[in-house]
């Protein structure tokens, strides 16, 4: 075990392992990876990758926050502080991200539209969201194309169609439906 600063934690979910990287208290990178948390810690700037990694187990909010989550307390991930690096319009995207509740999905437009930006600017939306280290806290699976289908996911589209119907999210069942029929 590496002593650092940055805590990781992983738990089991119906979605698959979810690694949890924590820096006192605040939530740095989460993810659904079979890797551990070697992988999201990958991802993280050197700068923060400097500080070291320590598997102690458990991370205290966060984690109960997950298991309250997966309970049905839809709200519980918004209360986790998180923190990651950005431009200061990615700031606002993924704050914009953030406030999307549970069981409603948004397109790429609207959410760049939410963040104050123009709805043509649905192209940087989806790269906030792309590059979103700290999912399923910052609920980047509640976007949707407005094309139609659940578009991409970093942890896969089965990962994107749980944590939506977990939710409840309408959108999910029709397209659930759909693909179905095919």
């Amino acid at each position: 075990m590496t002593l650092g600063t940055i805590e990781a934690q992983v738990l089991d979910t119906p979605a698959g392992p979810l690694a949890m990287l924590a820096r006192r208290g605040v939530l740095l990178a989460a993810g659904f990876t079979t890797a551990g948390p070697e992988e999201m810690f990958a991802r993280l700037s050197p700068e923060l990758r400097a500080e070291g990694l320590a598997l102690n187990g458990d991370l205290g909010g966060p984690a109960r926050a997950v298991r309250d989550y997966l309970d049905g307390d839809l709200a519980a991930l918004d209360a986790v502080p998180v923190e990651q690096p950005g431009t200061p319009t990615r700031q606002r995207l993924l704050t914009a991200l953030r406030q999307v509740p549970a069981g409603v999905t948004i397109s790429y437009a609207e959410l760049a539209e939410r963040a104050g930006l123009p709805r043509t600017a649905a192209r940087a939306a989806g790269s906030a969201c792309a590059q979103n280290l700290i999912a399923p806290f910052v609920p980047c699976h509640r976007v949707l194309p407005s094309t139609g289908g659940f578009g991409g996911y970093y942890y896969g589209t089965p990962v994107k169609r749980w944590l939506l119907t977990h939710e409840g999210a309408p959108a999910a069942e029709r397209l659930r439906s759909r693909e179905e029929a095919r």
